[in-house]
Protein backbone atom coordinates (compact mmCIF):
# COMPACT_ATOMS: atom_id res chain seq x y z
CA UNK A 1 0.00 0.00 0.00
CA UNK A 2 1.42 3.15 -0.78
CA UNK A 3 0.41 6.75 1.02
CA UNK A 4 0.37 10.21 0.39
CA UNK A 5 0.71 13.47 2.35
CA UNK A 6 -2.21 15.76 2.24
CA UNK A 7 -1.10 19.05 1.18
CA UNK A 8 -3.46 21.90 0.81
CA UNK A 9 -6.64 19.29 0.07
CA UNK A 10 -4.56 17.12 -2.29
CA UNK A 11 -3.00 13.85 -2.08
CA UNK A 12 0.71 14.73 -3.05
CA UNK A 13 3.54 11.83 -3.38
CA UNK A 14 7.20 12.35 -2.45
CA UNK A 15 11.04 11.44 -3.45
CA UNK A 16 10.75 10.00 0.28
CA UNK A 17 9.02 7.32 2.02
CA UNK A 18 8.90 5.57 5.70
CA UNK A 19 8.07 2.10 5.72
CA UNK A 20 5.12 1.03 8.34
CA UNK A 21 5.16 -2.51 10.43
CA UNK A 22 2.68 -4.45 12.01
CA UNK A 23 4.38 -4.61 15.19
CA UNK A 24 2.19 -8.07 16.16
CA UNK A 25 3.13 -9.63 12.55
CA UNK A 26 6.70 -8.02 11.49
CA UNK A 27 5.16 -7.34 8.12
CA UNK A 28 5.36 -3.87 6.35
CA UNK A 29 2.07 -2.71 5.63
CA UNK A 30 2.78 0.37 4.02
CA UNK A 31 5.32 2.93 1.97
CA UNK A 32 4.04 6.83 3.03
CA UNK A 33 4.99 9.52 1.72
CA UNK A 34 7.85 11.69 3.44
CA UNK A 35 8.10 15.51 2.98
CA UNK A 36 11.46 16.87 1.86
CA UNK A 37 12.82 20.17 2.50
CA UNK A 38 10.78 22.05 -0.40
CA UNK A 39 7.78 20.06 0.16
CA UNK A 40 7.83 21.22 3.94
CA UNK A 41 7.99 24.75 3.05
CA UNK A 42 5.12 24.46 0.27
CA UNK A 43 2.83 23.21 3.34
CA UNK A 44 3.63 26.08 5.47
CA UNK A 45 2.64 28.51 2.74
CA UNK A 46 -0.82 26.87 2.39
CA UNK A 47 -1.19 26.22 6.05
CA UNK A 48 -0.75 29.98 6.75
CA UNK A 49 -3.40 30.79 3.30
CA UNK A 50 -5.31 28.52 5.25
CA UNK A 51 -5.13 30.44 8.53
CA UNK A 52 -6.09 33.59 6.76
CA UNK A 53 -9.51 32.05 5.48
CA UNK A 54 -10.00 30.39 8.88
CA UNK A 55 -10.59 33.73 10.62
CA UNK A 56 -13.19 34.70 8.41
CA UNK A 57 -15.17 31.66 9.07
CA UNK A 58 -18.27 31.92 11.14
CA UNK A 59 -18.68 30.00 14.22
CA UNK A 60 -21.50 28.24 13.15
CA UNK A 61 -19.34 27.16 9.77
CA UNK A 62 -16.14 26.16 12.03
CA UNK A 63 -18.61 24.07 14.34
CA UNK A 64 -20.46 22.74 11.29
CA UNK A 65 -17.30 21.31 10.00
CA UNK A 66 -15.90 19.59 13.72
CA UNK A 67 -19.51 18.16 13.63
CA UNK A 68 -18.75 16.29 10.06
CA UNK A 69 -15.47 15.20 11.19
CA UNK A 70 -17.15 13.06 14.17
CA UNK A 71 -19.58 11.77 11.62
CA UNK A 72 -17.06 11.11 9.58
CA UNK A 73 -14.95 9.45 11.94
CA UNK A 74 -18.36 7.48 13.20
CA UNK A 75 -19.22 6.27 9.69
CA UNK A 76 -15.70 4.68 9.32
CA UNK A 77 -15.05 3.75 13.25
CA UNK A 78 -14.41 -0.38 12.01
CA UNK A 79 -11.73 1.30 9.35
CA UNK A 80 -9.95 3.64 12.28
CA UNK A 81 -10.41 0.86 14.54
CA UNK A 82 -8.04 -1.89 12.39
CA UNK A 83 -5.79 0.64 10.75
CA UNK A 84 -4.85 1.35 14.87
CA UNK A 85 -4.39 -1.90 15.16
CA UNK A 86 -2.60 -3.10 12.03
CA UNK A 87 0.28 -0.12 12.77
CA UNK A 88 0.29 0.19 17.06
CA UNK A 89 -0.30 -3.25 17.70
CA UNK A 90 -3.62 -1.76 20.64
CA UNK A 91 -5.29 -4.43 21.44
CA UNK A 92 -8.93 -4.55 19.89
CA UNK A 93 -10.69 -3.13 23.27
CA UNK A 94 -8.38 -0.21 23.49
CA UNK A 95 -8.89 0.51 19.74
CA UNK A 96 -12.58 0.76 19.89
CA UNK A 97 -12.45 2.86 22.56
CA UNK A 98 -9.76 5.37 21.51
CA UNK A 99 -12.04 5.96 17.65
CA UNK A 100 -14.98 6.40 20.13
CA UNK A 101 -12.94 9.30 22.11
CA UNK A 102 -11.79 10.91 19.26
CA UNK A 103 -15.48 11.11 17.75
CA UNK A 104 -16.37 12.93 21.17
CA UNK A 105 -13.08 15.32 21.10
CA UNK A 106 -14.27 16.50 17.58
CA UNK A 107 -18.01 16.57 19.23
CA UNK A 108 -17.07 18.72 22.21
CA UNK A 109 -14.49 21.12 19.71
CA UNK A 110 -17.70 21.51 17.60
CA UNK A 111 -19.55 22.62 21.09
CA UNK A 112 -16.92 24.45 22.13
CA UNK A 113 -16.36 26.68 18.63
CA UNK A 114 -19.89 27.89 19.09
CA UNK A 115 -18.87 29.72 22.42
CA UNK A 116 -15.24 30.13 22.61
CA UNK A 117 -15.21 34.16 23.81
CA UNK A 118 -13.67 36.15 25.89
CA UNK A 119 -14.97 38.40 29.17
CA UNK A 120 -16.40 41.31 30.14
CA UNK A 121 -13.87 43.71 31.87
CA UNK A 122 -14.78 46.04 34.50
CA UNK A 123 -12.61 48.96 34.44
CA UNK A 124 -14.47 51.19 36.11
CA UNK A 125 -13.03 49.63 39.53
CA UNK A 126 -10.43 52.76 39.14
CA UNK A 127 -11.12 56.67 38.36
CA UNK A 128 -9.71 56.69 34.86
CA UNK A 129 -12.04 53.88 34.04
CA UNK A 130 -15.34 55.71 34.81
CA UNK A 131 -17.45 55.78 31.99
CA UNK A 132 -15.71 53.01 29.81
CA UNK A 133 -16.29 49.83 28.99
CA UNK A 134 -13.84 46.69 28.19
CA UNK A 135 -13.91 43.30 27.28
CA UNK A 136 -12.04 40.69 25.44
CA UNK A 137 -12.22 38.47 22.07
CA UNK A 138 -10.33 35.50 21.96
CA UNK A 139 -8.01 35.78 18.55
CA UNK A 140 -6.26 32.68 16.71
CA UNK A 141 -2.37 32.33 16.80
CA UNK A 142 -2.64 31.17 13.15
CA UNK A 143 -1.12 28.32 11.46
CA UNK A 144 0.16 25.70 14.44
CA UNK A 145 2.69 22.41 13.78
CA UNK A 146 1.36 19.40 15.77
CA UNK A 147 3.73 16.69 16.52
CA UNK A 148 2.59 13.47 17.84
CA UNK A 149 3.16 10.28 18.89
CA UNK A 150 2.36 6.53 18.13
CA UNK A 151 0.45 5.14 21.34
CA UNK A 152 -2.88 7.25 20.65
CA UNK A 153 -2.53 7.36 17.11
CA UNK A 154 -5.87 8.83 16.38
CA UNK A 155 -7.30 10.58 19.53
CA UNK A 156 -3.78 12.68 20.45
CA UNK A 157 -3.92 13.98 16.75
CA UNK A 158 -7.36 14.70 17.32
CA UNK A 159 -6.37 16.45 20.40
CA UNK A 160 -3.94 18.97 18.39
CA UNK A 161 -6.67 19.13 15.50
CA UNK A 162 -9.97 19.74 16.83
CA UNK A 163 -8.95 22.58 18.97
CA UNK A 164 -6.60 24.06 16.83
CA UNK A 165 -9.67 24.55 14.32
CA UNK A 166 -12.25 25.11 16.97
CA UNK A 167 -10.14 28.36 17.97
CA UNK A 168 -10.26 29.34 14.23
CA UNK A 169 -6.18 27.57 13.22
CA UNK A 170 -5.13 26.28 10.58
CA UNK A 171 -2.57 23.25 12.02
CA UNK A 172 0.12 20.91 10.35
CA UNK A 173 0.11 17.40 12.11
CA UNK A 174 3.64 15.47 11.55
CA UNK A 175 2.36 12.04 13.02
CA UNK A 176 4.74 9.50 14.52
CA UNK A 177 6.53 7.51 11.76
CA UNK A 178 5.87 4.76 13.01
CA UNK A 179 1.75 5.00 13.03
CA UNK A 180 1.45 7.77 10.28
CA UNK A 181 -1.70 5.61 8.64
CA UNK A 182 -4.38 6.97 11.14
CA UNK A 183 -3.67 10.43 10.98
CA UNK A 184 -3.94 10.23 7.15
CA UNK A 185 -7.19 8.60 7.24
CA UNK A 186 -8.02 11.18 9.43
CA UNK A 187 -7.48 13.75 6.69
CA UNK A 188 -9.62 11.55 4.17
CA UNK A 189 -12.42 12.80 6.46
CA UNK A 190 -11.27 15.90 6.86
CA UNK A 191 -11.54 16.57 3.33
CA UNK A 192 -15.26 16.12 3.69
CA UNK A 193 -15.76 18.42 6.21
CA UNK A 194 -16.15 21.45 4.02
CA UNK A 195 -13.63 23.60 5.84
CA UNK A 196 -10.73 25.49 3.88
CA UNK A 197 -8.47 22.81 2.27
CA UNK A 198 -5.28 24.23 3.85
CA UNK A 199 -6.99 23.96 7.19
CA UNK A 200 -5.42 20.45 8.09
CA UNK A 201 -2.28 19.22 6.54
CA UNK A 202 -1.00 15.61 7.54
CA UNK A 203 3.26 15.48 6.45
CA UNK A 204 4.84 12.64 7.33
CA UNK A 205 8.50 14.23 7.65
CA UNK A 206 12.13 13.31 8.91
CA UNK A 207 13.38 15.15 11.65
CA UNK A 208 15.93 16.64 10.24
CA UNK A 209 14.03 19.18 8.14
CA UNK A 210 12.34 20.46 11.19
CA UNK A 211 14.60 23.45 10.84
CA UNK A 212 12.20 24.98 8.54
CA UNK A 213 9.37 24.45 10.89
CA UNK A 214 11.84 26.21 13.25
CA UNK A 215 13.01 29.04 11.46
CA UNK A 216 9.61 30.32 9.79
CA UNK A 217 8.00 32.96 10.84
CA UNK A 218 4.36 31.61 9.11
CA UNK A 219 4.15 29.14 12.33
CA UNK A 220 2.87 30.60 15.69
CA UNK A 221 2.89 27.39 17.72
CA UNK A 222 4.37 24.66 18.14
CA UNK A 223 2.10 21.70 20.28
CA UNK A 224 4.82 18.64 20.59
CA UNK A 225 3.54 15.13 22.45
CA UNK A 226 6.10 13.13 23.14
CA UNK A 227 9.19 11.90 25.07
CA UNK A 228 10.86 14.54 27.77
CA UNK A 229 14.07 15.07 26.07
CA UNK A 230 12.61 15.73 22.73
CA UNK A 231 10.16 18.34 24.07
CA UNK A 232 12.93 20.51 25.45
CA UNK A 233 14.85 20.18 22.83
CA UNK A 234 12.45 21.29 20.61
CA UNK A 235 11.17 24.56 23.23
CA UNK A 236 15.46 25.67 23.19
CA UNK A 237 14.90 25.64 19.49
CA UNK A 238 11.65 27.18 18.79
CA UNK A 239 12.35 30.78 19.70
CA UNK A 240 9.49 33.09 20.20
CA UNK A 241 7.04 30.38 18.68
CA UNK A 242 4.69 29.42 21.37
CA UNK A 243 5.66 26.08 22.66
CA UNK A 244 2.95 23.59 24.18
CA UNK A 245 4.48 20.00 25.39
CA UNK A 246 2.88 17.24 26.41
CA UNK A 247 5.80 14.67 28.17
CA UNK A 248 6.16 11.62 29.81
CA UNK A 249 5.45 10.44 33.16
CA UNK A 250 5.76 8.49 36.00
CA UNK A 251 2.56 8.00 37.37
CA UNK A 252 1.81 7.10 41.45
CA UNK A 253 -0.86 5.39 42.99
CA UNK A 254 -1.72 5.73 47.16
CA UNK A 255 -3.95 2.86 48.51
CA UNK A 256 -4.44 3.44 52.02
CA UNK A 257 -6.07 1.34 54.51
CA UNK A 258 -9.39 2.55 53.90
CA UNK A 259 -9.53 2.08 50.09
CA UNK A 260 -11.83 -0.24 48.85
CA UNK A 261 -10.06 -2.75 47.97
CA UNK A 262 -11.70 -5.17 45.00
CA UNK A 263 -11.73 -1.82 43.03
CA UNK A 264 -8.00 -0.45 44.11
CA UNK A 265 -6.68 -3.83 42.30
CA UNK A 266 -8.93 -3.90 39.48
CA UNK A 267 -8.72 -0.56 38.54
CA UNK A 268 -4.98 -1.00 39.20
CA UNK A 269 -4.38 -3.56 36.91
CA UNK A 270 -5.77 -1.73 33.96
CA UNK A 271 -3.73 1.58 35.04
CA UNK A 272 -0.67 -0.88 35.02
CA UNK A 273 -0.96 -2.84 31.81
CA UNK A 274 -3.46 -1.47 29.34
CA UNK A 275 -1.43 -1.39 25.77
CA UNK A 276 1.13 -3.05 27.25
CA UNK A 277 2.07 0.08 30.04
CA UNK A 278 2.67 2.12 26.70
CA UNK A 279 0.48 5.92 27.96
CA UNK A 280 2.10 8.03 29.45
CA UNK A 281 0.04 7.98 32.49
CA UNK A 282 0.03 4.34 33.13
CA UNK A 283 0.40 3.32 36.34
CA UNK A 284 4.13 2.70 37.38
CA UNK A 285 4.36 2.77 41.40
CA UNK A 286 2.15 1.92 43.67
CA UNK A 287 2.53 2.87 46.98
CA UNK A 288 0.41 0.73 49.86
CA UNK A 289 -0.33 0.79 53.43
CA UNK A 290 1.62 -2.08 55.14
CA UNK A 291 -1.77 -2.96 57.27
CA UNK A 292 -2.93 -4.06 53.60
CA UNK A 293 0.19 -4.80 51.76
CA UNK A 294 0.44 -8.50 51.79
CA UNK A 295 -2.94 -9.41 50.85
CA UNK A 296 -3.54 -6.19 48.72
CA UNK A 297 0.01 -7.56 46.66
CA UNK A 298 -1.31 -11.15 46.72
CA UNK A 299 -4.54 -10.40 44.83
CA UNK A 300 -2.87 -7.70 42.30
CA UNK A 301 -0.04 -10.31 41.34
CA UNK A 302 -2.78 -13.20 40.86
CA UNK A 303 -4.74 -10.68 38.36
CA UNK A 304 -1.61 -9.71 37.12
CA UNK A 305 -0.24 -13.14 35.92
CA UNK A 306 -3.88 -13.83 34.43
CA UNK A 307 -3.85 -11.06 31.86
CA UNK A 308 -4.30 -12.02 28.76
CA UNK A 309 -1.44 -11.94 25.76
CA UNK A 310 -2.22 -12.53 22.23
CA UNK A 311 -2.92 -11.16 18.50
CA UNK A 312 -3.86 -7.79 19.37
CA UNK A 313 -7.07 -8.10 16.52
CA UNK A 314 -8.47 -10.57 19.20
CA UNK A 315 -11.30 -9.68 21.65
CA UNK A 316 -10.01 -11.07 24.72
CA UNK A 317 -6.32 -10.13 24.07
CA UNK A 318 -5.53 -7.21 26.90
CA UNK A 319 -1.79 -7.48 26.64
CA UNK A 320 0.26 -7.71 23.04
CA UNK A 321 3.17 -6.58 21.56
CA UNK A 322 5.38 -3.49 22.28
CA UNK A 323 5.74 -1.14 19.63
CA UNK A 324 8.73 -2.57 18.66
CA UNK A 325 11.58 -4.85 19.73
CA UNK A 326 13.78 -2.43 21.37
CA UNK A 327 11.31 -1.15 23.25
CA UNK A 328 10.56 -4.71 24.86
CA UNK A 329 14.61 -5.03 25.23
CA UNK A 330 15.10 -1.93 26.87
CA UNK A 331 12.53 -2.28 29.46
CA UNK A 332 13.82 -5.98 30.06
CA UNK A 333 17.60 -4.11 30.42
CA UNK A 334 15.79 -2.11 33.35
CA UNK A 335 14.25 -5.08 35.02
CA UNK A 336 17.22 -7.09 34.98
CA UNK A 337 19.63 -4.18 36.35
CA UNK A 338 16.65 -3.72 39.58
CA UNK A 339 16.66 -7.44 40.33
CA UNK A 340 20.46 -7.47 39.97
CA UNK A 341 20.25 -4.57 42.77
CA UNK A 342 18.04 -6.06 45.24
CA UNK A 343 14.66 -5.89 43.62
CA UNK A 344 12.15 -9.01 43.47
CA UNK A 345 10.08 -9.44 40.56
CA UNK A 346 6.65 -10.98 42.26
CA UNK A 347 5.05 -12.09 38.58
CA UNK A 348 6.37 -11.52 35.00
CA UNK A 349 10.29 -10.24 33.85
CA UNK A 350 10.45 -12.34 30.88
CA UNK A 351 10.39 -11.12 27.29
CA UNK A 352 9.57 -13.04 24.01
CA UNK A 353 10.76 -10.88 21.16
CA UNK A 354 8.63 -7.89 21.13
CA UNK A 355 6.24 -9.02 23.91
CA UNK A 356 7.50 -8.61 27.72
CA UNK A 357 5.47 -9.96 30.51
CA UNK A 358 3.08 -7.97 32.93
CA UNK A 359 5.82 -7.24 35.68
CA UNK A 360 5.49 -6.56 38.93
CA UNK A 361 8.20 -5.21 41.50
CA UNK A 362 8.87 -4.78 45.19
CA UNK A 363 12.21 -4.35 47.26
CA UNK A 364 13.11 -1.29 44.47
CA UNK A 365 15.21 1.70 45.32
CA UNK A 366 14.09 5.13 43.88
CA UNK A 367 17.26 5.75 41.76
CA UNK A 368 16.46 2.59 39.85
CA UNK A 369 15.69 3.29 36.35
CA UNK A 370 12.45 0.91 36.81
CA UNK A 371 11.39 3.85 39.90
CA UNK A 372 13.13 7.20 39.05
CA UNK A 373 12.48 7.24 34.68
CA UNK A 374 9.23 6.92 32.27
CA UNK A 375 8.96 2.99 32.05
CA UNK A 376 6.46 3.33 29.39
CA UNK A 377 5.68 -0.53 29.41
CA UNK A 378 3.92 -3.23 31.35
CA UNK A 379 5.97 -2.75 34.25
CA UNK A 380 4.68 -1.42 38.09
CA UNK A 381 6.77 -1.05 41.76
CA UNK A 382 4.61 -1.88 44.76
CA UNK A 383 5.77 -0.62 47.67
CA UNK A 384 4.61 -0.07 51.31
CA UNK A 385 3.85 2.89 53.51
CA UNK A 386 3.17 3.56 57.14
CA UNK A 387 2.01 6.85 57.28
CA UNK A 388 -0.05 8.63 54.63
CA UNK A 389 2.67 11.61 54.17
CA UNK A 390 5.16 9.52 53.82
CA UNK A 391 3.46 7.71 51.02
CA UNK A 392 2.74 11.40 49.18
CA UNK A 393 6.24 12.02 49.59
CA UNK A 394 7.43 8.61 48.19
CA UNK A 395 4.76 9.59 45.04
CA UNK A 396 6.54 13.07 44.72
CA UNK A 397 9.47 11.94 44.45
CA UNK A 398 9.91 12.30 40.62
CA UNK A 399 11.10 14.92 38.09
CA UNK A 400 7.51 14.39 36.60
CA UNK A 401 4.48 15.24 37.34
CA UNK A 402 1.74 14.37 35.15
CA UNK A 403 -1.37 13.04 36.99
CA UNK A 404 -1.44 10.94 40.30
CA UNK A 405 -4.38 8.66 41.80
CA UNK A 406 -5.17 8.33 45.73
CA UNK A 407 -7.63 5.42 46.62
CA UNK A 408 -9.00 6.21 50.07
CA UNK A 409 -12.29 6.79 52.40
CA UNK A 410 -10.40 9.40 54.56
CA UNK A 411 -11.05 12.69 53.69
CA UNK A 412 -8.32 14.08 56.09
CA UNK A 413 -5.72 12.04 53.45
CA UNK A 414 -7.77 13.02 50.78
CA UNK A 415 -7.40 16.71 51.70
CA UNK A 416 -3.52 16.40 52.29
CA UNK A 417 -3.43 15.01 49.18
CA UNK A 418 -5.09 17.61 46.96
CA UNK A 419 -2.84 19.86 48.72
CA UNK A 420 0.29 18.50 48.53
CA UNK A 421 0.71 16.09 45.78
CA UNK A 422 2.94 18.11 43.04
CA UNK A 423 0.92 16.76 39.61
CA UNK A 424 -1.05 18.29 36.86
CA UNK A 425 -4.15 16.11 37.58
CA UNK A 426 -5.05 14.27 40.42
CA UNK A 427 -7.84 11.46 40.46
CA UNK A 428 -9.28 10.13 43.64
CA UNK A 429 -10.39 6.81 43.56
CA UNK A 430 -9.29 5.49 40.47
CA UNK A 431 -5.92 5.41 38.95
CA UNK A 432 -4.04 8.14 37.00
CA UNK A 433 -4.74 6.67 33.26
CA UNK A 434 -8.25 8.28 34.04
CA UNK A 435 -9.22 11.24 31.64
CA UNK A 436 -12.09 12.06 29.57
CA UNK A 437 -11.14 14.54 26.47
CA UNK A 438 -12.89 17.82 27.76
CA UNK A 439 -10.82 17.68 31.06
CA UNK A 440 -7.55 19.84 31.54
CA UNK A 441 -4.82 17.90 31.27
CA UNK A 442 -1.02 18.07 31.43
CA UNK A 443 1.61 18.41 34.12
CA UNK A 444 4.26 20.12 35.57
CA UNK A 445 8.33 19.56 36.05
CA UNK A 446 9.54 17.39 33.53
CA UNK A 447 5.75 16.28 32.53
CA UNK A 448 5.96 19.62 30.24
CA UNK A 449 3.24 22.76 29.93
CA UNK A 450 0.16 24.03 28.58
CA UNK A 451 -2.70 22.11 28.96
CA UNK A 452 -4.53 19.88 26.47
CA UNK A 453 -8.57 19.27 26.52
CA UNK A 454 -10.33 21.36 24.50
CA UNK A 455 -11.38 24.33 25.96
CA UNK A 456 -7.99 24.51 27.29
CA UNK A 457 -6.47 23.37 24.47
CA UNK A 458 -8.03 26.46 22.70
CA UNK A 459 -6.88 28.97 24.96
CA UNK A 460 -3.23 28.06 24.85
CA UNK A 461 -3.83 28.05 20.57
CA UNK A 462 -5.40 31.53 20.66
CA UNK A 463 -4.38 35.00 22.26
CA UNK A 464 -6.38 37.96 24.71
CA UNK A 465 -7.36 40.95 22.32
CA UNK A 466 -8.61 43.88 24.88
CA UNK A 467 -10.94 46.46 23.81
CA UNK A 468 -11.72 49.16 25.54
CA UNK A 469 -14.23 51.82 24.43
Amino acid sequence: MQKDLLVDGTWKSSSESIEVFDPFKGKKIADVASAGREEVETVIAAGNSAASEMRRLSRMEIADGLRRMALGIETRKDEFTQTIIAESAKPLIYARGEVERAIATFSVAAGEAGRFCGEVVPVDTQPAGKGKRAWTRRVPRGLIYGLTPFNFPLNLVAHKVAPALAAGNSIIIKPSPRTPLTALLLGEVFLESGLPKGAFQVVPMDVKYLDAVYDDDCISMISFTGSAPVGWEIKQRAGKKVVALELGGNAPVIVDRTADHDISIDCNITGAFAYSGQVCISVQRIYIHSGIFADWTEQFVKKASEIKVGEPSHESTRLSVMIDEKAAARIEKWVNEAIDNGARALCGGSRNGSTYDATVLTDTDPEMRVVAEEAFAPVVVVEKFDDFRDAVAMANNSKYGLQAGVFSNDLGNVGYAVENMEYGGLIINDVPTFRVDNMPYGGIKDSGFGREGVRYAMEVMSEIRLIVQ
